[in-house]
Formats: C-alpha cells, sequence, structure tokens
C-alpha cells in the first residue's frame, strides 16, 4: 500500500507530504483500516531501563512534533513512539521551506527549528490518546529559541515537569543543529549542569508521584572524540537512565554532489549510518554498561538496526527509513535484530 502512495506523496513539497502522510495514517487507524499498511511484527519483548517494550523498534521524535497521533502510529507496530521534541512555549520553527528530500541518497535534510504547539497543547493531546496495547511513550523536550542557554535548564525542567506523569520515558535534547547555540549545550561544564538540574528534578518529581520516569539524553554525531569523551564522562557520572545516538548531522560530505547540499539543516537517512554508528559504538566503550543506548541514524533496512545492536545498542529508532520503506520497514528491523538475538554465532556479521 506504501508502496502505492509514496510517488503521490513524494510528488509534494517534503513538508507538506509529511502533514498529509500523518492525516491519512490517522484517518486510516480512525477507520480501522491500517492493515492495509502491512502486518504488524511478531511480539519481541524487550527490557530496557525497567521498561517493557513489546518490540525494541521504535519512531525517532520530530515526526508527531505535538503528540496528536500517538495512537495511529502506535499501530503500525512500533515498540515505542518518541514525540516532540516540544518546548515550554509554542514557537513556529524556521521559515519555509525548511525540510527537503534527496531520494537518491535516501535522505533528508530539515531546519524545522522545533517548531510546536508548546508543552501544554501536546499534554492535551497525549491525555486524548487512548494507549491501547503495551506501545510505549517517550517525550522529547526541548528549549524555546529565545530562551538563553544559561537559562536552558528552566525551561527543560518546566517541560519535564508537565510530562512526567504522561511519559514511559523523557529525552532531553541538546542536539538538534536547527536552534542556533544549542549545541553548546553538550560542552562539558554546560552539559553537567543542564543534566545535573534535570537529575535533581527527576528525583524531586519521582518522590512527588511515587514513580521514577526515566531520563535518556540524545546527542549529536558530529562530536569530535574528546566531546565524546566528555560526555560519556558527564552522563556517567550522573546516572542518566540512557543515551539516544545520534541527533542529525551538518556535514555534507557524503551528499556533496547533490543540488540540496547546501541547504542548511540536519542530514538524516543512510548518509548518517556509518557516522552516527561510529558514535554509537564509541560511546558504548566509554559508558558504564547498565547505561543502555538507542541507536538511530541511517536505519533504511533490517541489517541496519542489526548493525546498531551489534555496535551496542539496546533499543532502535528509525524516522527517514520510515518515510523511504513505508511500515514495512518496522517488521524488518524487528527480525533482524530477534535473528542476532537469538543466533548462536555472530560469525557471520560484518565486523563494525
Amino acid at each position: 500500500m506504501y508502496g502505492l502512495a509514496r510517488p503521490f506523496l513524494f510528488a509534494l513539497d517534503a513538508e507538506r507530504a509529511h502533514g498529509l502522510g500523518l492525516s491519512s495514517l490517522e484517518a486510516l487507524h480512525r477507520l480501522r483500516l491500517q492493515r492495509v499498511l502491512g502486518g504488524r511484527p511478531r511480539p519481541f519483548p524487550t527490557k530496557v531501563c525497567g521498561l517493557h517494550f513489546p518490540n525494541p523498534v521504535g519512531l525517532a521524535a520530530g515526526l508527531d512534533k505535538n503528540g496528536e497521533h500517538v495512537d495511529a502510529l502506535l499501530g503500525l507496530g512500533f515498540g515505542f513512539v518518541e514525540v516532540g521534541t516540544v518546548t515550554p512555549r509554542p514557537q513556529p520553527g524556521n521559515q519555509k521551506p525548511r525540510m527537503f528530500r534527496l531520494p537518491g541518497h535516501q535522505a533528508i535534510i530539515n531546519r524545522l527549528g522545533f517548531n510546536n504547539d508548546g508543552v501544554d497543547a501536546l499534554v492535551r493531546n497525549v491525555h486524548r490518546a487512548r494507549r491501547r496495547g503495551d506501545g510505549l511513550l517517550g517525550i522529547n523536550i526541548g528549549k524555546n529559541k529565545d530562551t538563553p542557554n544559561a537559562s536552558a535548564h528552566t525551561d527543560y525542567i518546566h517541560c519535564l515537569e508537565r510530562v512526567y506523569t504522561l511519559a514511559d520515558y523523557v529525552t532531553v535534547n541538546v542536539s538538534s543543529p536547527n536552534t542556533a547555540g544549542l549545541r553548546e549545550l553538550q560542552e562539558e561544564q554546560s552539559l553537567r549542569r543542564l543534566v545535573g538540574e534535570l537529575r535533581e528534578a527527576q528525583e524531586r518529581l519521582a518522590a512527588r508521584h511515587g514513580h521514577r520516569v526515566p531520563l535518556l539524553v540524545k546527542v549529536a554525531p558530529d562530536l569530535s572524540d574528546e566531546d565524546i569523551d566528555a560526555a560519556a564522562r558527564v552522563l556517567g557520572d550522573l546516572g542518566v537512565d540512557g543515551v539516544i545516538a545520534t541527533n542529525t548531522t551538518v556535514s555534507r560530505i557524503a551528499v556533496q554532489d547533490h543540488a540540496h547540499a547546501h541547504q542548511s539543516g540536519g542530514l538524516s537517512g543512510e548518509p548518517l549510518m556509518n557516522k552516527s554508528t561510529a558514535v554509537l559504538r564509541m560511546l558504548r566503550t566509554r559508558l558504564p554498561g547498565d547505561i543502555p543506548l538507542v541507536g538511530v541514524g541511517g536505519i533504511l533496512s533490517g541489517a541496519d538496526a542489526a548493525k546498531k545492536t551489534a555496535a551496542g545498542a539496546s533499543l532502535v529508532q528509525i524516522y527517514t527509513g520510515l518515510v523511504y520503506r513505508g511500515p514495512a520497514l518496522i517488521g524488518d528491523c524487528v527480525e533482524a535484530i530477534r535473528r542476532r538475538k537469538e543466533a548462536p554465532s555472530r560469525g557471520n556479521l560484518p565486523n563494525l
């Protein structure tokens, strides 16, 4: 079904197709016709961060920024769906056009800029979700564009407090390239200060509500080896519950021949695979073993998902691959990870 719809969607502006795709998915869900998009993957229960996932394949943040389509997205068979990035106040994001497809590279460049309706709107939307089934919900939080980095912790804490009782886990986004200065929060002392404040808020909220919601941090793929060392040191010292590796890249080396290569923003899709997996592997060797990793970036096939797990990921997320492959990619990834986990020997896997 998606193979028939894709040429029509690709004939539209990328952001318009994004919106139409979500509204069409929502309509199919409400009419109970999602089965036309393909069968759900077989269960493959996976426990990470103390949470029980029906399978280890999730949707990365950015597709459903306002949490308006939680049930429809979970209905595709994801083990978990991450919504956001959400900010305290609504903001329009960057000027359009701000999303560009690179089909020959199976890639997307976006500079959306945390466009969202604000955390209060997301909370209302998620409250309305029925959340049938056992798929989990992550909520990705950020800061408003006009909030100085020195005050960023107030935005993140505000969002954490608002979504705490609704989320199965919360992701701290300090790695989007589309909000000026945001990635500076990954610098060692800034990261230690921000995550330290959030960890304290997390413990306060856990005591208040009687349960602890895991807190994950999402990092960029463009960190130097020294920056990765520093990030791992900070995140390990502060005992975060998990790390997501990685966000989109500002590098254009892999797509320098494309007409859109000059467009600013974050590059995702196939060209990001090797870069993001290298960061994932480095983090796995530097973080304490009890801090799990979520692998995201460039997954276009089940084999790609298996490579992420071979590099140290406990869970994986897809986004751009869903645009190019459709919902069938979810099951492909689940089955590839299952085969790798259940195989008596890893000898036939590629060296990473």
